[in-house]
C-alpha cells in the first residue's frame, strides 16, 4: 500500500539515475532482499511522520534496514 511519502513512478524516474552517486558502496555477499525504491520509502515515511523507527508500519521494510541505509547514505555525503 503507498502512503503519501512513497515515490510515485515519475518521481522514481528522476531520482533512480542518481542513486549510483549517493548510495555507498558495500561488498555484496548476497542479493538484497529490497529494492532501492522500497528502502527510499522507508526513509521518507520515517522522515515525513517523525515516528520512532521501531514504529514504521510492517508493510514497510524492518526499521534495522532503513535506518541503517539511510545513516550509510548520510555518511558518504561528507567524501
Amino acid at each position: 500500500m503507498p502512503y503519501s511519502s512513497s515515490l510515485t513512478d515519475e518521481e522514481w524516474e528522476i531520482l533512480e539515475p542518481f542513486l549510483v552517486q549517493i548510495l555507498p558502496r558495500k561488498k555484496r555477499t548476497r542479493p538484497s532482499n529490497w529494492t532501492k525504491r522500497e528502502i527510499l520509502d522507508g526513509i521518507f515515511y520515517q522522515l515525513k511522520n517523525g515516528c520512532n523507527w521501531e514504529d514504521l508500519p510492517k508493510d514497510l521494510l524492518p526499521y534495522s534496514t532503513v535506518y541503517w541505509h539511510l545513516h550509510s547514505m548520510a555518511g558518504s555525503w561528507g567524501d
